[in-house]
């Protein structure tokens, strides 16, 4: 295989002394943004240039760019909102870019859809998406945010949901926040970072997070500050109302798994936040009243969570316990119908248990098979309730479920391009290096016995867990004969806080051998091909795939990192990167230094290593994990002498983290994605339609 010819990346003298370690950083200067800087604008060009030559001489990428759009080629709809009598929900059908917002009336939501919001054609590369949106209590106004080009930035609007006009309400420099209405429909709160100075977006650190009220028919510039914490300016604030309009909880979060929480009642002249829990040392979610008494879901001395009141009456209102700690992982509940609607996770797959107010259990709900279930949406007071379930061979259906007779049926289900009786989905189990017991769900056609080229997914961070989703861009490598596997690593949320920490700070060494542990087993049973096993993650996933990559290059064919934090020892100086600091750790800490310095992609690259085929993917609008992460890794890679396979990077232009992605996009990526992995690992494509 001969070696690729890679543009020329210049270094500079940049060294550093942090804890007694010298810290070389040559390609610092790609930290500049791309869309400021010719110099790093040049280099991007430069290597997307080489990087689509090579690409372009794959065999089957035509093919696979193809079948992914016939695999995209269904509806698609997002879990009802019921208000005022009236349905609103997002469906995209399988050749629009970006999701439209739908309303549906008359009884049952039996009546015609009624398109209120289009994004489509908002841009000509269709790069501006529907972000957040949420409706009135009556149902006649609709606040909703605009995400421009893949940044987090929002801009929210108000959609006058009868004449189907957009009001004169704009509000800017919203960004990680949720929207409440008022219960009157006068405004709405909403969180947003103060202005960046000379309007910087690209880079800039976010501090100071505060949620405001917008009053409608006003100008941004009166909106009244809510909730604000000078004392942690890197916290993010969080809103959540009572179905009642009663309450207004704020939730305070250093980064995942622990907030405080301050209630603000709404029925108050003056609005004054109080603090029931001014600490960082658990989780408190808002999952309705009982009048003033607060339903919260806790991780409070219960590491799979469980369900508490706190009544508000009282002075010092403490936690009385209605529904204990389990086995299993409680993720998350819902008070609709009368009834408690808990969602749970038994390795990895759901559950759902049903509670009296009180905490009386009542019983089940049966779901259609063995996947994932949630985002269950309803009113305390009424009995119809929506949510969604998917696994690996199902796709994305919405049910509707009378609380009431405890059954539901299908509301919304897509039409798709895959035969699922020709899929096999199976859950292993296998030992980490520490003895841990670690499950990987395994996903192939039925006829494919015996060892294949393999992808393996991975992500192991911030509490967040890999559950059964059907996703039809892995469908196109599963047609192939491929296999598609999804580890469940420490780091995750599996199994509750534990399996959490398990991952954090120095743990995350075992986030990674869990993940090489995978890659061993696949191999070690016959799943995956002797030369044929590629991984993928992205962003926390990036970090791994390189870290990994790093440790045990000899394990993989091929490496697909995508929006990867790769540069541990500078993360948190760019955007949202303080946010982190509650998992990663903080460089500025030694002890956190010196751990960050042993497993961070970009420092500890094995020069003379014979590496795998790497395609690193990232975006000019990333402004969460900023592009610069996967700049200076390529650089570094390519500088390096790593044997002759390629090490690529593909810079999306007009994109960012992935949120708001265009379908056109999306299919181009993955086309690439796929055949860069299937000429690695030796997975012949060819047209199976």
């Amino acid at each position: 295989m001969s070696k690729t010819a890679y543009p020329q990346t210049h270094r500079i003298d940049v060294v550093e002394e942090h804890f007694g370690h010298r810290i070389v950083d040559p390609y610092r200067w790609l930290e500049k943004d791309a869309r400021d800087d010719h110099q790093v604008a040049d280099w991007v060009a430069a290597q997307n240039e080489v990087t689509q030559a090579y690409l372009t001489g794959l065999p089957g990428r035509d093919i696979l760019r193809k079948r992914l759009a016939a695999m995209l080629d269904h509806e698609r709809f997002g879990i009802p909102i019921k208000r005022g009598g009236r349905y609103f929900f997002t469906r995209q059908s399988g050749r629009d870019n970006q999701p439209k917002l739908v309303m549906r009336g008359g009884d049952d939501g039996g009546g015609e859809d009624r398109v209120l919001i289009d994004p489509n054609g908002w841009s000509d590369d269709n790069a501006d998406a529907l972000a957040e949106w949420v409706p009135s209590d009556d149902g006649t106004l609709v606040a909703f945010a605009v995400q421009t080009g893949g940044t987090d930035w929002r801009t929210i609007r108000v959609l006058d949901v009868d004449t189907g006009g957009i009001r004169d309400d704009e509000v800017r420099w919203a960004r990680f926040m949720q929207i409440a209405w008022a219960r009157d429909g006068s405004g709405f709160f909403y969180s947003r970072y103060p202005e960046p100075a000379g309007g910087e977006t690209n880079t800039s650190s976010v501090a100071n997070h505060a949620v405001y009220f917008h009053a409608l028919g006003t100008s941004q510039s009166e909106d009244q500050l809510v909730y604000s914490d000078p004392e942690h300016p890197h916290v993010l604030h969080l809103v959540a109302r009572t179905d009642d309009g009663r309450f207004l909880a704020i939730h305070s979060m250093p980064g995942v798994g622990v907030n405080a929480l301050a209630v603000i009642d709404l029925a108050s002249a003056d609005w004054a936040p109080r603090q029931l829990i001014a600490n960082f040392q658990a989780e408190w979610s808002l999952i309705g009243n009982e009048g003033d008494v607060l339903v919260l879901l806790t991780s409070q001395d219960a590491e799979r969570r469980r369900i508490v009141t706190l009544d508000l009456t009282e002075p010092e209102a403490t936690p009385v316990e209605i529904v204990p700690e389990d086995d299993a992982v409680l993720t998350s509940a819902a008070l609709c119908g009368d009834r408690l609607l808990a969602t749970y996770l038994v390795d990895a797959k759901t559950a759902v248990r049903r509670f009296k107010p009180d905490g009386t259990p009542d019983g089940v709900v049966e779901l259609p098979g063995i996947g994932t279930a949630g985002g269950f949406t309803g009113d305390g007071e009424d009995s119809e309730v929506f949510f969604v379930f998917t696994s690996y061979d199902t796709p994305v259906t919405i049910h509707r479920y009378d609380v009431a007779s405890n059954s539901h049926a299908v509301w919304a289900k897509p039409q798709v391009a895959v035969d699922p009786d020709q899929l096999s989905v199976e859950q292993r189990f296998h030992p980490s290096r520490d003895g841990t017991r670690i499950p990987i769900f395994i996903v192939r056609r039925r006829d494919v016995a015996g060892p294949a080229p393999t992808l393996l997914y991975g992500y192991g961070g911030f509490g967040i867990s890999m559950v059964p989703v059907y996703n039809p861009l892995n469908m196109a490598w599963i047609e192939q004969g491929g296999v598609v596997a999804v580890a469940n690593i420490r780091g995750g949320g599996e199994y509750g806080r534990a399996w959490h920490t398990a991952g954090q700070f120095e743990g995350r060494r075992n986030a990674f051998d869990d993940f090489i542990a995978a890659g061993e087993f696949l191999k070690r049973e016959g799943i995956a091909s002797a030369d044929g096993l590629a991984i993928q993650g992205e962003s926390n996933g990036g970090l791994l795939v390189g870290a990994v990559t790093n440790q045990r290059p000899d394990l993989f064919a091929a490496a697909l990192p995508g929006v990867g934090v790769m540069d541990m020892l500078r993360y948190h100086r760019f955007s949202g990167g303080t946010l982190w600091i509650s998992d990663f750790g903080s460089p500025d800490e030694e002890r956190h230094f010196t751990s960050l310095l042993g497993y961070s992609p970009y420092h500890n690259i094995r020069q003379g290593a014979d590496y795998p085929a790497i395609l690193a993917t990232t975006a000019d609008t990333d402004d969460r994990v900023v592009p610069s992460h996967t700049f200076k890794y390529v650089a570094a890679l390519q500088a390096a002498d790593l044997g002759p396979k390629p090490r690529l990077v593909r810079v999306e232009t007009r994109a960012g983290h992935g949120a708001g992605l265009s379908r056109d996009k999306l299919i181009n990526l993955y086309a690439d994605l796929w055949a860069f992995a299937a000429h690695a690992t030796g997975l012949v494509v060819a047209d199976r339609s």
